[in-house]
């Protein structure tokens, strides 16, 4: 327990890393490239929907201020927030795994072929918990198998 909160650490830790995914959503849903960066460690690794390797805090700010000026300007999240976080596990006290749901939608209404399911890796760092790694994988539907 954390001294005079009655909240257990990974309670608040828990919490923090959810504010952490709103925080992004909020920064990608303004177009902020520089806030959007701002969720990740400097040496952050982040792999696109399409299995580009983006490498470091300024290549992500780059490369999403590039995306929000352009093809996707006032795009919005809907998903990858704390709300839909599907699993945050501790793998040590200071590193979390973190699994959620995501979809950027380029018009009003998500569009269902931009489902995607997000996996990142947050650590604590001494300011606050940041994200060091993140993987888009968009969901596709393979049908039914094959008897």
């Amino acid at each position: 327990m954390t001294a005079g909160t009655g909240q257990t650490t990974e309670t608040v830790d828990v919490r923090q890393i959810r504010e952490l995914l709103d925080r992004m959503t909020e920064a990608w849903n303004a177009g902020d490239a520089t806030a959007y960066a701002a969720q990740f460690t400097e040496d952050a690794d982040y792999i696109t929907f399409f299995g580009m390797h983006v490498k470091g805090r300024a290549a992500i700010e780059e490369g999403h201020r590039a995306l929000f000026d352009g093809p996707l300007k006032g795009s919005r999240l809907t998903g990858g927030t704390g709300e839909t976080a599907l699993s945050i596990r501790f793998l040590r006290p200071d590193v979390a795994l973190v699994i959620s749901t995501g979809n950027s939608s380029l018009g009003e209404k998500p569009d269902p072929s931009r489902n995607s399911v997000i996996t990142l890796t947050a650590v604590r760092q001494p300011d606050a918990w940041r994200f060091t790694s993140l993987q888009n994988t968009r969901r596709t539907d393979m049908g039914k198998p094959v008897a």
